[in-house]
């Protein structure tokens, strides 16, 4: 029947009693597996850390710019996380990035929320949010 029809002949389930087969194209069915296969992969969405660095002496206009690709990459699905290295003598007034950090978190409250508190390790001090 297979052969009559130009089709395949497909053993399905082999372990079943009988064993079951059915007639398709086998080659258009494959396809079809693949095809679904990168669809799925294509409507998934991996979320990325990004990292926005600053300093404690920033200018505000300068802040500002940083907060704006912030507010793209957190648009994007994407966590940020903001990095404040200090150098030198900024290490004996690290509440400057904490008073930043708080600075930050007031103009993202509507698009952001906190997945990490501001952390210091080392010379540098990280905070990380999400998109809400």
């Amino acid at each position: 029947m297979a052969r009559e029809a130009g089709l395949d002949l497909v053993e399905v389930s082999p372990t079943a009693e009988p064993p079951v087969c059915r007639i398709m194209d086998h080659g258009k069915w494959l396809y079809e597996q693949k095809r679904k296969a990168k669809l799925n992969q294509k409507k998934q969405h991996s979320v990325t850390l990004k990292e926005i660095r600053l300093r404690p002496k920033i200018d505000d206009h300068d802040r500002e710019i940083k907060i704006g690709h912030a507010i793209k990459f957190l648009e994007k699905g994407h966590k940020v996380q903001f990095t404040i290295l200090f150098r030198g003598r900024e290490m004996m007034h690290q509440e400057y990035g904490l008073e930043m950090f708080k600075e930050i978190l007031e103009t993202l409250r509507e698009e952001a929320k906190v997945e990490r508190e501001p952390v210091k390790l080392g010379r540098r001090m990280t905070m990380v949010v999400a998109p809400k």
